[in-house]
């Protein structure tokens, strides 16, 4: 469908029929939400799953949540790794911006892209159900069977180590850009494989392109799959309706993610892989840290409560305890994630 404008403050066209309706919990805007998101295909999709959800559960026609799309740093900036101009505040700090100042009153964003430590005043206030959390490697049907010294495209330090640990022999290759410029890449024959995340090819009506990697051998990112809701933290009317659409599931599995990365106190250089599943009220997490190189790979795996700081925190020192300085040396220690 196409974009609205850049503006926040364009009426609903359907405003008239809004207030008709009456269709408004005590303390939301008459006229609607504004939802923001970046521009990318892959964004917009999951900001229109993120309205579509949400107006159901609030017994409201789509059209009452107006999308409002900004061009992210990240996006304009395409011919460098985003670990080196800026990690992961290049994807949120314009609609972080937006949404302090009262211009939107809600940002989706992909978990994975947003980082650990949040501007104050602005909160999770949803977790949608977590999708597919595995990567994809589209170029080859696995990572064994890459040719030798093959071109592997990605500019993530967590593929890229995880890669070089696997198959030292191949070659990383910068590949940024969204997830139909990467294909396009690669069908121009700019590398013989890159690795794109499962949930984001759904995502995009895009299934069956390339082969899954198994999760439990090929940890995913923290965060991979889970898209996430942020609002102000004061603007309790707006934190209410989505409490009805926070998936619990996947807020524990994340939000333990989130307190491993917090723990480590790693940075956008820093390789990371984790990936946290639910039992009852238990949670299982498998980590693994590498060297940038991937010549070093330290991984361990731990069982807590839901809801149990305390566990992702003792995993990682931990790992931190055990790790070569190849691998410790990229990461600081708890509360110092800066990115």
């Amino acid at each position: 469908m196409p974009l609205p404008t850049d503006n926040p403050r364009e009426p609903f066209s359907t405003s008239g029929q809004l207030q008709r309706d009456g269709l408004r919990p005590n303390g939301l805007r008459p006229d609607g939400l504004r939802l923001g998101t970046r521009r990318s295909p892959l964004a917009v999709a999951q900001a229109q799953e993120a309205r579509a959800t949400l107006a159901a559960a609030l017994g409201w026609h789509v059209d009452a949540i107006k999308i409002v799309p900004v061009t992210a740093s990240g996006d304009r900036i395409q011919d460098r790794p985003l670990a080196d101009i800026g990690g992961k505040a290049l994807w949120t700090k314009e609609l972080d911006a937006w949404l302090l100042a009262g211009e939107i009153d809600l940002a989706v964003h992909s978990a994975k892209d947003v980082e650990t430590l949040r501007p104050e005043g602005l909160t999770i206030a949803a977790v949608l159900p977590r999708e597919d959390v595995r990567d994809c490697l589209v170029g080859a049907a696995s990572i064994a069977t890459l040719p030798q010294g093959a071109r592997v495209g990605t500019s993530a330090p967590r593929r890229a180590a995880q890669l070089l640990h696997a198959r030292p022999d191949c070659t990383i290759l910068p590949f940024r850009g969204n997830v139909g410029t990467r294909l396009a890449r690669l069908a121009a024959d700019e590398a013989d494989a890159t690795l794109l995340a499962v949930a984001g090819l759904n995502r995009l009506g895009q299934h069956g392109v390339g082969h899954p990697l198994e999760a439990t051998a090929w940890l995913p990112a923290p965060g991979q799959g889970a898209i996430v809701i942020e609002a102000r933290t004061n603007d309790s009317a707006t934190c209410a309706a989505l409490a009805r659409i926070d998936h619990a599931e996947s807020r524990a599995t994340l939000m333990a993610e989130r307190a491993l990365l917090a723990a480590l106190g790693g940075n956008c250089h820093s390789p990371v892989a984790v990936l946290c599943t639910v039992a009852g009220l238990e949670l299982t997490m498998r980590a693994a840290l590498f060297s940038p190189d991937g010549a070093e790979r330290i991984a361990a795996t731990a069982h807590f409560p839901v809801g149990d700081a305390a566990g992702p925190a003792a995993l990682a020192e931990r790992l931190l305890a055990e790790a070569p300085p190849a691998i410790a040396d990229h990461f600081a220690g708890p509360g110092l994630y800066s990115a």
